[in-house]
């Protein structure tokens, strides 16, 4: 045992140790957290092919060649991570102030409109001025179709100077980015009182007009980059042909006003052609809402191309459609089928509507023809009650949907096929799935006759198999007899109530239901398909399973006591061994009294029988009144609750019994 001193000594000696752990781990913690500090590494000991590729190039970008990588991106850990600080051009603007880009004015260009610096400038390093991605004009041929600017006649000044001459790459007060105002710049370089220039002119003051009247300003198929078709009073320049003398007060004034200008050169009866029918601007003399008087781009001095000319009016023709014209979209677009100034026919149409539509419809004509049963429309040549010659959102251009379309003339048939079961055609108004819309040598225009119609749809149903037993309208083709073909109140389109429908044929079966004692109760209840297959099948009488399958189907009580106990064997083979399936003049529809059923298997008259029964005459017995005919747990099939005496079977207690 350690005395107080003891005690005292040990303590003394815990408390040095403790101090002496404190004063390591002190000097062990700092001499560590001067072995933890790291050089931070540059972007680049990393980034190696970007040095690679950017740092030997003519121009870098200022913060690229200081390697301040963070004045644009974020910094990123060992997953690499192309953060920028800010999305877009508003990152570049942090450096370079819109005011000083001209972003201020008017007009800007569209590139940097949308927040892409990078379509036009490489954010890193070039070889081009400004950091562009490519050399002079091609990079504004990233954008613009450059065939625009590269036909046989280029304009001088951008194979020299290029679009910088004349544009400006970020923003303008003028409209197309231009460097100042259009007439202003083109007579900076052509200077508009040289005698050659007013020659050429006419000695008309055309500077202060719009040079783009007659000239292309990029390039041109034509000499002096007249535009593709020209008038031929500029091309000679005979201006003094529609216009007042030059040294007129007013030398751009008419001679004529409106159309009667045009009408002194264009015979109108000639522009006519022989029509009637005038369009509305030839008819108005407004020549100019379709030409242009000087030049045009377009063929004919159009002011717009192809059809793009007619949807200036025709705006409702210009819709964007899942199923096309063909010739709408063809070279000749809407002069396919429409005359320019005048026609002799309804809308300007080329020939008559229906003579129009079979010149390239020639086959729907022929088909057609070789037909009975015609549809009045297509008989009338009247396609467009059915189509839209422009295109439509349906199938075969039809200006509706089919049903609706259908219904438009066949009014009282939309109200009558609202009904509960609805045929999936009619449903999905896809009346065309049977009933063709020109001509068929069927009635109602049906595409083909009896079960070969229904066969488009329900070909595996109808499939003919062999050692199969049909039910005659199906074996016969005719599904109407049963079935109507749009919609009905009645599951499986059928024309009558079951029942109904079919006692129309089994009348016999009818009239012995009605003087019958036992009656099945689906035969009563009209649901003769619970039992029967309605079209075809492997089994007599068309049953859709062999008995007793099929009966315990709906008698499940029996099945589970014939699944649970032991089966009387007649139960268990089948049914119409001892049953009717229809009706019976005995009760249970027994086939014949149950006496004489019972004794054809059970022999009345041998002496075991006789001894179990007590000799009581076997036809004034009820079977069932002791036994169950379907199945039990007794061996002799007795009911399972027995009075008690018969259960020791002791009769005497009850009943006077003979002896032998």
């Amino acid at each position: 045992m350690l005395n107080e001193n003891g005690h005292r000594k040990l303590s003394v000696l815990g408390a040095a140790l403790f101090c002496i752990c404190l004063f390591v781990l002190g000097f062990t913690s700092h001499a560590d957290a001067k072995k933890r500090t790291f050089t931070q590494k540059e972007c680049l000991d990393c980034h190696t092919d970007f040095a690679e590729e950017y740092l030997s190039k003519k121009n870098i970008h200022k913060t690229v060649a200081e390697k301040k990588c963070e004045e644009c991106h974020l910094r990123h850990g060992v997953v690499a991570k192309l953060i920028l600080k800010v999305e877009g051009n508003e990152l570049c603007y942090t450096c370079h102030e819109k005011e000083e880009l001209g972003l201020d004015k008017a007009n800007v260009h569209t590139a940097v409109r949308r927040g892409k610096c990078i379509s036009c400038h490489n954010p890193h390093a070039s070889d081009e001025a400004s950091l562009l991605i490519a050399e002079g004009n091609t990079v504004c041929f990233k954008c613009h179709e450059e065939k625009e600017y590269n036909r046989k006649i280029v304009h001088q000044v951008i194979k020299d100077e290029g679009c910088k001459a004349c544009h400006s790459a970020h923003a303008s007060t003028e409209k197309y980015l231009l460097t100042s105002k259009a007439t202003e710049l083109c007579i900076s370089c052509h200077d508009s009182g040289d005698s050659n220039f007013k020659k050429v002119h006419g000695g008309y003051p055309v500077e202060k007009k719009s040079c783009t009247v007659c000239h292309a300003p990029h390039s041109s198929l034509q000499e002096k980059l007249l535009k593709v078709s020209i008038h031929d009073p500029v091309a000679s320049a005979d201006c003094g042909s529609c216009h007042a003398s030059s040294s007129s007060a007013d030398p751009f004034a008419r001679t004529e006003k409106g159309g009667e200008l045009c009408f002194t050169c264009h015979d109108r009866d000639t522009l006519m052609g022989g029509g009637a029918i005038e369009h509305e601007p030839f008819q108005s003399g407004d020549c100019l809402s379709c030409h242009d008087p000087h030049t045009s781009t377009n063929k004919k001095l159009l002011v717009a191309e192809g059809n793009f000319l007619c949807f200036t009016c025709h705006q409702d023709t210009q819709r964007k459609v899942l199923v096309s014209h063909e010739p709408v979209e063809s070279e000749k677009g809407c002069l396919s089928c429409h005359s320019v100034h005048a026609g002799s026919f309804k809308a300007l149409l080329n020939k008559e509507i229906g003579q129009l539509c079979f010149s390239c419809h020639s086959k729907t004509q022929a088909a057609g023809r070789r037909f009975k049963n015609k549809h009045s429309p297509y008989e009338d040549e009247d396609c467009t009650s059915c189509h839209n010659p422009h295109g439509s959102n349906i199938q075969d251009i039809l200006v509706n949907r089919a049903d609706m379309l259908c219904y438009s003339c066949h009014s009282g048939q939309e109200s009558e096929y609202q009904k509960a079961i609805i045929h999936d055609p009619v449903q999905k108004g896809n009346c065309t799935a049977c009933h063709s819309g020109h001509a068929a040598g069927n009635k109602k225009f049906l595409k083909e006759k009896g079960n070969k119609l229904c066969e488009q749809c329900h070909a595996p149903f109808m499939k003919k198999e062999l050692n199969e037993n049909e039910h005659s309208p199906f074996k016969e083709d005719e599904c109407l007899t049963c079935h109507t073909p749009h919609a009905a109140n009645i599951k499986g389109m059928i024309v009558d109530e079951q029942r109904t429908l079919c006692f129309t044929c089994h009348e016999d079966l009818e009239e012995t239901l009605k003087k019958s004692k036992s009656k099945h109760e689906s035969v009563v209840a009209g649901q003769c398909t619970k039992c029967h297959n309605p079209h075809k099948s492997t089994l007599e009488t068309l049953l859709l399973a062999p008995t007793p399958d099929l009966c315990l189907v709906c008698h499940e009580d029996i099945k589970e006591k014939m699944d649970n106990e032991r089966v009387h064997p007649p139960a268990a083979r089948d049914c119409l061994r001892c049953h009717q399936p229809h009706f019976s003049d005995e009760v249970m529809l027994m086939n014949q009294p149950l006496h004489t059923l019972c004794t054809e298997c059970h022999e009345a008259d041998r002496d075991s029988f006789k001894e179990a029964h007590l000799d009581i005459d076997a036809s004034v017995m009820n079977c069932v009144g002791c036994h169950t005919p379907h199945a039990s747990k007794d061996a002799k099939f007795f009911k399972p609750k027995v009075h008690g005496p018969f259960a020791v079977k002791t009769c005497d207690p009850c009943h006077i019994v003979g002896k032998k």
